[in-house]
């Protein structure tokens, strides 16, 4: 009984439950994923996707000087189409990003994704180190993948380090419930 008791205490810690947050959005922790939906939607807000957008992210072990993921993944649910994004962030201490070579997604499991930073990603909004999928289509088969594997590695160019790519694994653990999230509280906005 009392095994059952411990068990039940901790299924009921990794369960994710939102929570109302001070900055003024809900949010919920999914296994390795972090969700969140600011309280008011700006639909004037055009120089960032956080005024119509609920996201998701997971980010790298690595910490850069201020002491934030160095390597970042996001969904981006827009809350007033319903369209789910990807972006991948980079924001490393030292590290530079080369590129003229592709960005490298290696699934656990398979398969192998290359992206060319002049055709497959763009940067959009007012950012320089955010770069979402250009292409509808490539874009929905990775969410896809995303939701079918445990983890992935982001093979990195980069230009000023010891080696010319930089290994990032990421864990996929919770983009499922992220997503249930992210369409569950997109227009909650008159509930808060």
């Amino acid at each position: 009984m009392i095994a059952l008791i411990a068990l039940a205490g901790a299924e009921a810690s990794v369960a994710a439950a939102p929570f109302h947050h001070p900055a003024g959005e809900w949010r919920e922790y999914n296994r390795d994923w972090l969700a969140a939906c600011p309280d008011e939607i700006v639909e004037d807000d055009v120089t960032s996707y956080y005024g119509t957008s609920c996201f998701a992210s997971t980010g790298s072990q690595e910490l850069n000087s201020a002491g934030l993921p160095a390597w970042k993944l996001t969904l981006v649910h827009n809350r007033l189409s319903g369209d789910i994004d990807l972006a991948f962030t980079t924001a490393p201490t030292t590290d530079t990003i080369d590129t003229n070579r592709p960005l490298r997604l290696e699934f656990t499991g398979g398969p192998i994704v290359e992206l060319a930073f002049a055709t497959d990603l763009e940067t959009r909004y007012s950012s320089t180190n955010q770069w979402f999928i250009a292409d509808d289509s490539k874009r929905d088969s990775l969410i896809e993948l995303l939701q079918s594997r445990a983890s992935l590695t982001l093979a990195i160019p980069v230009t000023n380090s010891t080696a010319s790519v930089r290994h990032v694994r990421l864990s996929l653990q919770g983009v499922l419930a992220s997503l249930d999230f992210m369409a569950n509280y997109a227009r909650r906005v008159s509930q808060y």
